[in-house]
């Protein structure tokens, strides 16, 4: 490999700790596992309403939690029906598609050491509030998504 292509791959990705490596195993399996029951759920060898129970907002005030359809939007999603699940629940199915490259980049830097720079400019300068920010501003869309379908239907029928 000449030196030019040498400082290029350096730029790109630096090698991943035994730490790292291992945290990101964790988080590869994590989601791994999440969706493995999530599919499961989709052939109905699960019951994610036992797991989780039913939506106390939904039945104490009879309109959509902000939530509601995140679950099926995300067994959906699992199942291979994409656009289904970002009909559904729009913030569900962004979730969807966030662990999946979360879970890819997890299996890169777990199995072949490869730590991206800019995940590590990426967690240093972004602040874990703006990411929760993100996270509301997001499950507030998905449901604003919800209510008016929700109003749509009240008032059609």
């Amino acid at each position: 490999m000449s030196e030019n292509q040498q400082i290029n791959q350096e730029k790109i990705y630096n090698k991943a700790t035994v730490r790292e490596r291992i945290k990101a195993g964790i988080v590869f399996l994590f989601v791994l596992g999440l969706f493995v029951v999530l599919w499961l759920a989709g052939t109905e060898r699960v019951d994610p309403g036992y797991l989780i129970g039913p939506c106390g907002f939904k039945a104490d005030y009879g309109w959509p939690c902000p939530t509601c359809g995140v679950t099926t939007s995300a067994v959906s999603f699992a199942k291979g029906r994409i656009l289904e699940s970002f009909y559904i629940q729009p913030a569900g199915g962004l979730f969807c598609i966030v662990l999946v490259v979360v879970g890819f980049l997890a299996f890169l830097m777990g199995v072949f050491g490869v730590y991206f720079r800019f995940l590590r400019r990426f967690f240093i300068e972004v602040k874990l509030r703006y990411i929760i920010l993100s996270f509301i501003v997001i499950i507030v869309g998905g449901w604003a998504v919800t209510l008016a379908r929700a109003l749509a239907a009240k008032n059609s029928g």
